[in-house]
């Protein structure tokens, strides 16, 4: 953590408090109607929250949800691709497992960005075509199974050294891509793949061994200490991997990832008309729970962690009329990223996940100890947007369309 200063103003956007607290602030404005580009109507949740208990309750019955994370993908189909691997690999210790665990979400979770409406992947043995999250994260493990991201060429492990050179044409032969299979964002994907492994290989210290650091290597820090909770999770992969994100805003030299401006946020300081959501980090550091879980680290504090910023979340709430455009007509525009549009979306995604959770544990009977955000998040609101999606548009796509270069979302 050497690249800050005690009192660096950047400290405070790499934490979860920023992004909720800096969403719940866009969040009031549009409850004054002050949001430009939006309308709120608080008065549909309580419908929406009752759609998705009701997913929750189709999907488990029993209530017995998991969490929300990569390791949900690996396993589409009924197909626990993830136990296949570990039998094959019999991992000497659990941290070895663990190490390798968070190898695997670590480059899954970066390369699970839209992949747009036209690209399939089709599964070597079960035949199964896989679209979108479930077919990126099927294409990366079979990857990493078969040595793709191992210095070795075999092993199921990722390596620095190996990341630090992958091409988009080594991806797209993985990914099964190609005009006919068009996937969006490639090189971009490669590209965030390099620089992680450039990030890895300059700070050996932080990911494992000099002579082989991996990914994964962030495991043993992590473990290091008692509980662990979850919002240093999160911390610690935006203040490493913080060099990672291409083109994004710097705040005196440190990068800051997904953070965004709009001009809603005032400050009197350097952070102010920042607003940092963090999406693919606040997923990667979900997905690390359970690696770290395994091998008997006890992670505490989930609900520190935010809703995702994704346009799942985000689609729900306008599919169901929770939020609605001022201008209709956006609805049939591109938008770039950094659109106070699509800014003002994503906070709003954030703020109503967390109005909605205690709505949806409301109507399932579940206590907040046992039923955490993450739960709420994998049993109903990602696939009822999902599910709202496809019932509304032919493609199943989001309800605005957002240019992607492969790294967000």
């Amino acid at each position: 953590m050497s690249q800050f200063r005690h009192t660096h103003p950047a400290e405070a956007l790499l934490t979860p408090e920023a992004v909720r607290g800096r969403s719940m602030e866009l969040y009031a404005a549009a409850l004054d109607g002050r949001l430009p580009g939006w309308r709120l109507h608080p008065e549909a949740l309580a419908d929406c929250a009752a759609m998705v208990a009701a997913e929750v309750r189709d999907r488990y019955p029993d209530l017995r949800v998991p969490f929300h994370a990569r390791w949900r993908h690996f396993a589409v189909g009924g197909i626990d691709r993830w136990a296949a691997l570990r039998a094959l690999a019999a991992f000497p210790t659990p941290a070895s497992e663990a190490r390798a665990a968070c190898d695997l979400a670590i480059v899954s979770v970066l390369l699970d960005a839209g992949a747009g409406m036209g690209w399939r992947y089709t599964e070597a043995g079960t035949g199964a075509v896989l679209a979108r999250s479930e077919g990126l994260a099927v294409a990366s493990l079979s990857i990493f199974a078969r040595g793709g991201f191992a210095e070795d060429g075999v092993s199921p492990r990722a390596d620095a050294s190996r990341l630090a050179r992958i091409t988009a044409a080594e991806l797209a032969e993985g990914f099964q891509a190609g005009e006919a299979n068009p996937l969006v964002g490639l090189e971009g994907r490669a590209a965030l793949l390099r620089r992680l492994g450039e990030t890895v290989l300059a700070a050996p210290a932080v990911f494992g061994r000099a002579d082989a650091p991996r990914p994964g290597g962030i495991f043993d820090l992590l473990a290091a200490g008692g509980e662990l909770p979850a919002r240093a999770i999160l911390i610690a992969l935006l203040r490493h991997l913080g060099p990672i994100w291409p083109g994004r805003e710097l705040l005196e030299g440190v990068p800051l990832g997904d953070c965004w401006r709009h001009p809603g946020i005032r400050r009197t300081d350097p952070t102010s008309g920042l607003i940092p959501f963090h999406k693919l980090s606040q997923w990667l550091a979900y997905s690390l729970v359970e690696p770290l879980q395994a091998a008997g680290v006890v992670v505490v504090g989930l609900d520190a962690l935010t809703g995702l910023a994704e346009y799942r979340n985000g689609g729900l709430f306008l599919d169901a009329g929770v939020i609605a455009l001022a201008d209709p007509e956006d609805a049939s525009r591109e938008h770039l990223p950094g659109a106070p549009l699509i800014v003002g979306w994503r906070a709003l995604t954030v703020a109503l996940l967390d109005a909605l959770a205690p709505l949806v544990r409301e109507k399932l009977g579940v206590a907040a100890a046992d039923f955490p955000l993450a739960r709420v998040l994998e049993g109903g609101s990602w696939w009822a947007g999902r599910r709202l999606a496809a019932e509304r548009r032919a493609d199943g796509g989001p309800p605005l369309r957002v240019a992607s270069d492969g790294t967000l979302f």
